[in-house]
C-alpha cells in the first residue's frame, strides 16, 4: 500500500507589491501558497484558507493610516484563528510598527528587502513552532490528560479552565473562584499553590461557612494570652500560619460583615494584629478565595462589602458545573469508580449500559461531588459484576443519547453554524458564506440539506429559489465540502 502523503503546511502571503508577491510564492513553492492584497476580503480568505502561517507586509511608517489599518486586520486574523503564527513584514523605517504587531499577537516579524534564505528561515521557524503545538496538542487527546494534576475531563470548558490556572499560577495575583457546590474549588485552589513559587510552603483552607462567627475572628487572626476568657496562651491564626503560602477562603461570601473590614486589611496590606495585639505582623501571603454565591448581587445589596470584592477578584476564574462539561461526567465516572473500588478493597467494576446512559442523561445538580457520592454507594452496595443505574440510584433514559453518533453530532453542529452565520449576516448569503469560509454555492447546498430558510434571518435575505439552489445530495457522514 503506498504511503500517505502528508499534508503540505498552509501559508497565506499577504502583499500589495504584485511582482513581490509572486517573488515569495517562488520562494516557498514547496508550501500550499495564497497570495493576496489584504484587502475586506482577507478575513474571508483565512477562514477559507486555514493558513499555519501568515506572511504579512504591513507597509512603512511614511503611511500610518495605511499601517494602522494593517494591525486592526492583523488582530482581527488572530480573533478568528487565534493558533495561526503571524509574521510582520515592514520597511526597515517601520521597526516600531514591527514591535507593536509583535505586541498585538504576531509571532515574528521580518525587515526588507527581502532575503530569501533569510526569510525562509523565519518562516520554518513559525511553521516548527505550529507543529510543536499541534503535536502537543495530539498528545493530550491521546492520553486524555489534563494539564493539572487531579482534574479529570477532557471538555473544552475544562481545558480553558485548566490554561487558565496555568496562567495565574505563577503570579501573585488575588484570585476569586467562582462555581457551584461540589464543582472542585478547593482542589483548584490547591493546584494553583502547587504550581506556585510558594509549592514548597503551607497552603492553608479555612471554611468560613463551616466555622461560627463567635470563632471565625479568633481562627483567622489569633488571639495575645488574656485577650479574652479562655485565652491561656498566645495562639497563631489561621492566616499567620500561611506566611510565605497561600491562603484559601472557602465560601468568602458567608464572612459576616465585621470581619470584611478586618479581612480588607490583610488583603491591602498583608498584615494581621492578633485579637488583644497591638503590633501588626507583616505577611507574605497568596490569597485565594471562593463562592458559590454571586457576590456583584451581594455586593449590590449591601451583603458584601464592594472595596473587599474588587481586591479579592484581581483574576476571577469561573469553574463550569458538571452538566456543561460535555462528555465528562463519564470519564469522571470511570475514574471514580477505578479510585473507589481500590480504596475499600472491592473488585473492580465496570459500568452496565443502563449505567453509563443514565451518567450521561442525569444533570448532576451537585457537581462531581453528588457523582462521587453515588459512585461510593454503588461500590459498597453492589452485587453484580458491573454497576448499574439501579445502583446509582438513577433511571435509565432507556435510549443511547443521540451525540454518540457521529453523524448526527456533525450534523447538528453544521446546521447550528449555518443558521449562527445568517442570524450574524442578519441574513445575507454572501457576507454568511463569508463567515463559514465557504463559497456561495456550497452555501445554497447546505442551506437546502438542513432546510433552512435564509429568508427568517434579515428582511433583505435573497430568497432561495428552486433554480438557485438544486436538491441535496444525500447526506455524507462528513457533511458538505467548501
Amino acid at each position: 500500500m503506498a504511503a500517505v502523503m502528508q499534508q503540505r503546511r498552509k501559508l497565506l502571503i499577504l502583499e500589495s507589491d504584485r511582482a513581490l508577491r509572486r517573488e515569495l510564492e517562488a520562494i516557498f513553492s514547496d508550501l500550499e501558497v495564497t497570495a493576496a492584497e489584504a484587502s475586506e476580503q482577507t478575513l474571508a480568505l483565512v477562514r477559507r484558507t486555514e493558513p499555519d502561517v501568515v506572511l504579512f507586509d504591513l507597509g512603512t511608517a511614511l503611511e500610518p493610516s495605511v499601517a494602522q489599518q494593517s494591525l486592526v486586520l492583523l488582530r482581527q486574523i488572530l480573533n478568528i484563528s487565534p493558533d495561526t503564527k503571524i509574521i510582520a513584514m515592514t520597511e526597515h523605517d517601520a521597526r516600531e510598527l514591527a514591535v507593536s504587531a509583535v505586541g498585538l499577537g504576531a509571532t515574528d516579524f521580518y525587515h526588507k528587502p527581502v532575503d530569501a534564505g533569510v526569510l525562509s528561515i523565519v518562516v520554518r521557524r513559525a511553521l516548527r513552532i505550529r507543529e510543536l503545538e499541534e503535536e502537543n496538542w495530539r498528545l493530550r487527546e491521546r492520553t486524555g490528560a489534563m494539564a493539572l494534576e487531579g482534574i479529570i475531563g477532557v471538555s473544552d470548558s475544562m481545558r480553558s479552565l485548566c490554561r487558565a490556572i496555568e496562567k495565574v499560577a505563577p503570579t501573585n495575583a488575588t484570585v476569586l473562584l467562582l462555581g457551584d457546590s461540589g464543582t472542585g474549588k478547593e482542589l483548584l485552589a490547591r493546584a494553583l499553590h502547587r504550581l506556585s513559587g510558594r509549592a514548597h510552603k503551607p497552603f492553608v483552607a479555612i471554611n468560613c461557612a463551616a466555622i461560627p462567627d463567635t470563632l471565625l475572628e479568633s481562627e483567622l487572626f489569633g488571639y495575645e494570652k488574656g485577650a479574652f476568657t479562655g485565652a491561656a496562651k498566645r495562639t497563631a491564626g489561621k492566616l499567620e500560619s500561611a506566611d510565605g503560602g497561600t491562603v484559601f477562603l472557602d465560601e468568602i461570601g458567608e464572612m459576616p460583615s465585621s470581619l470584611q473590614a478586618k479581612l480588607l486589611r490583610v488583603v491591602q496590606e498583608r498584615t494581621v494584629e492578633r485579637i488583644g495585639g497591638r503590633v501588626p505582623l507583616v505577611l507574605d501571603l497568596r490569597i485565594v478565595c471562593a463562592t458559590n454565591r454571586p457576590l456583584d448581587a451581594l455586593v449590590g445589596t449591601g451583603g458584601f462589602r464592594d472595596d473587599l470584592f474588587y481586591r479579592i477578584s484581581e483574576v476571577t476564574i469561573k469553574i463550569p458545573p458538571l452538566r456543561d462539561r460535555q462528555g465528562d461526567s463519564l470519564l469522571v465516572a470511570q475514574f471514580l469508580l477505578q479510585q473507589t473500588a481500590e480504596r475499600f478493597g472491592k473488585p473492580s467494576r465496570g459500568l452496565a449500559p443502563d449505567a453509563i446512559r443514565a451518567i450521561q442523561a442525569y444533570r448532576w445538580p451537585g457537581n462531581v461531588r453528588e457523582l462521587e457520592n453515588r459512585i461510593k454507594g454503588a461500590v459498597i452496595m453492589a452485587e453484580g459484576v458491573v454497576v448499574t443505574a439501579a445502583d446509582l440510584g438513577l433511571e435509565d433514559p432507556g435510549d443511547d443519547p443521540e451525540y454518540l453518533n457521529l453523524r448526527v453530532a456533525r450534523q447538528r453542529a453544521e446546521a447550528q453554524a449555518v443558521r449562527q452565520s445568517l442570524a450574524v449576516a442578519k441574513g445575507n448569503l454572501s457576507r454568511a458564506a463569508e463567515l463559514l469560509g465557504v463559497t456561495r454555492p456550497t452555501l445554497y447546498d447546505l442551506l437546502g440539506k438542513h432546510s433552512i430558510d435564509a429568508s427568517q434571518f434579515g428582511r433583505n435575505a435573497p430568497a432561495l429559489s428552486a433554480s438557485a439552489a438544486p436538491a441535496p445530495p444525500p447526506a455524507a457522514e462528513g457533511g458538505a465540502t467548501p
